[in-house]
């Protein structure tokens, strides 16, 4: 009986003395978590994209919550209604960001880029990538197997089917990035919308001389800088025989457009153009 009791009463103490080590270690090592965090991550989307530049949303609302303003922070899920609710809860102002968007710059369809062989591989570009340059003569355009698709979260983008290129949803769109990421070939920019959802930009990430681009592909940008010549902007830079338009310089003059004589320029949302009017010359005859 005498042993069952010192039993008891050793097995109590020890277990105070690792109770008392246990509370003085939680106060010792105690981590203080601002309460605000939590109340930024309820009215994060919880979408953990990455679009916004952090390890998912609670890394982004830990950014936030450590940061003295919210300038350079933004959630392209949730946009400007989200930051807004961020700002009231910090205390800060909602800095306005320009809404931004996926665009593919490849214009390669199956009709402008003939096939010189077939793929009967694992429908996925990475794979596709890591083994060969694809089915046409273009090492460097779209492979066509939908990567970008099944990394979407938003069901922003997808497949068309006659022209065998990707065809983003602008209104679903978050410019997250994930697309971008999951394209091997890097032809998915994040680009600023524009103004009424207008833009202007080169179609094609081709390096190739133009020789060889025009071979494989009749959209394909072939370095002439015609493009560069006519910007009164100097919005377009030439490098490794491909033009790039940089959209926050460019004014949407679309001079360039009607210059590029492989119609890689692509102008998007505008209006029709007005037809131009020849002048008709009239010649007065002396009687």
């Amino acid at each position: 009986m005498n042993l069952m009791l010192i039993a008891v009463i050793s097995l109590g103490a020890i277990a105070l003395v690792l109770a008392v080590i246990l509370y003085a270690a939680s106060k010792k090592f105690a981590v203080y978590e601002d309460p605000r965090l939590a109340r930024v991550g309820e009215v994060l989307p919880q979408a953990n994209c990455g679009g916004c530049g952090y390890p998912g949303c609670a890394g982004f609302a830990d950014a936030c919550v450590k940061a003295s303003s919210l300038e350079g922070l933004s959630c392209p899920v949730g946009g400007k209604a989200v930051m807004a609710q961020v700002a009231e809860i910090l205390g800060m102002v909602a800095v306005e960001t320009e809404p931004m968007v996926a665009v593919v710059r490849c214009s390669g369809s199956c009709d402008k880029r003939p096939r010189t062989n077939l793929y009967d591989g694992a429908r996925s570009c990475a794979i596709a990538a890591s083994l060969y340059g694809g089915e046409t003569g273009c090492g460097y355009g779209c492979l066509g197997c939908g990567d970008c698709v099944e990394a979407c979260d938003f069901d922003a983008i997808r497949m068309n089917a006659e022209t065998g290129l990707p065809e983003v949803d602008e209104a679903a769109c978050t410019a997250c990035g994930a697309c971008v990421k999951a394209c091997p070939k890097s032809i998915i920019e994040i680009r600023p919308q524009g103004k009424k959802s207008r833009r202007v930009y080169v179609s094609c990430v081709n390096k190739d001389k133009g020789a060889l681009t025009r071979k494989a592909c009749e959209v394909g940008c072939i370095g002439c800088s015609k493009c560069v010549k006519v910007c009164p902007f100097e919005a377009i830079t030439l490098g490794s025989n491909l033009a790039y338009i940089d959209p926050y310089k460019c004014k949407a003059c679309r001079k360039c457009v009607e210059e590029c004589p492989q119609h890689t320029i692509i102008e998007l949302n505008f209006p029709p153009r007005k037809p131009k009017v020849e002048a008709v010359r009239v010649e007065e005859t002396v009687s």
